[in-house]
C-alpha cells in the first residue's frame, strides 16, 4: 500500500498519520503536521532488509503500517529480538550516537515506515525547538524504560 492511500485512510478517520507513533504522543495536531517537512517515507517489501547490523546508524524508523523484526544475525541463524508494529520506533540510538547498528531490521510484511534522520532532527531543533524538545524527551524516556527493564531482567537483550 502506498503512503498516499494510508494518508487517505487516516484522514478519513480524522487522524494524522503520525498520531499512531508512540514517540509523538505528546505532540499537538499542529506539531504533527509540521513533521511532514522532516519525516521521510519508505516502503519495504516482505523480507527486505531495512538496515543491517554494523551499518552506521543515521536515523530512527517509525512503523506506520506492517511489521518489522529486529534480529541479531548469528552463524547458526537469526535470533529475533523483537517485533515492531504500527506506532513503534526502532533504531533510536542513531539520533544520539554515530555508531554501528547492533542488530538487523527486516520487514516481516510489506511495510510503510517513516524515517527521521539525525540531521533533520537537528534542523527541527533550530526551527521548531519546542517540538524537537518534546521528541528528544520522548526518546530519552524510551531509552530509560529499556535500560530500566534490562536492569530488572538480566537475560533480556537490549535493542534500541
Amino acid at each position: 500500500m502506498i503512503f498516499s492511500k494510508l494518508l487517505n485512510r487516516w484522514n478519513a478517520r480524522n487522524q494524522h498519520p503520525y498520531s499512531a507513533i508512540n514517540l509523538f504522543s505528546t505532540l499537538s495536531a499542529k506539531e504533527l503536521r509540521n513533521l511532514n517537512s522532516v519525516l521521510h517515507h519508505r516502503t519495504y517489501i516482505k523480507e527486505e532488509i531495512v538496515f543491517d547490523k554494523g551499518e552506521v546508524g543515521q536515523a530512527v524508523y517509525f512503523v506506520l503500517d506492517g511489521t518489522v523484526t529486529l534480529q541479531r544475525p548469528l552463524p547458526d541463524g537469526h535470533y529475533i529480538l523483537s517485533h515492531m508494529a504500527c506506532g513503534d520506533a526502532f533504531g533510536t540510538l542513531a539520533l544520539l550516537l554515530d555508531e554501528p547498528r547492533s542488530f538487523q531490521a527486516v520487514a516481516q510484511t510489506d511495510c510503510q515506515l517513516a524515517v527521521l534522520f539525525r540531521s533533520d532532527l537537528q534542523r527541527l531543533l533550530e526551527t521548531q525547538a519546542i517540538t524537537a524538545s518534546k521528541i528528544n524527551l520522548a526518546v530519552a524516556r524510551q531509552l530509560a524504560r529499556i535500560l530500566h527493564n534490562a536492569a530488572l531482567d538480566e537475560t533480556q537483550l537490549i535493542s534500541v
